[in-house]
């Protein structure tokens, strides 16, 4: 089964990146997790300032509703986080699985 799924791609702020990385892991992740969201990979590329990750849906409803929830949640608030201290611009991109690599 195709879970709903996101390609998500973030310019950072210039020296921002191990900073942003690190407050992603600790903070996001976990509550990502625990509102039935699963990380597919995440990848940087420091040339470019690009933080690139792959967001699963794997709850109730749409992958838009889980995210409404995430937003609205008290522990996202309680992160004190806002996403344009550390970034520049993001692409969030639907995307779907095809098969398996080579």
């Amino acid at each position: 089964m195709s879970h709903p799924a996101q390609l998500r791609t973030y310019t950072v702020r210039k020296g921002l990146m191990d900073e942003w990385v690190d407050r992603w892991r600790r903070e996001i992740v976990p509550l990502r997790s625990k509102l039935n969201f699963e990380v597919g990979g995440a990848w940087i590329d420091r040339e470019r300032d690009l933080f690139i990750w792959l967001l699963i849906y794997t709850g109730p409803g749409t992958l838009t509703e889980g995210n409404a929830r995430y937003w609205a949640s008290p522990e996202r608030a309680a992160m004190g986080l806002d996403p344009e201290d550390y970034l520049l611009r993001t692409d969030d991109r639907d995307v779907e699985t095809v098969g398996t690599a080579l």
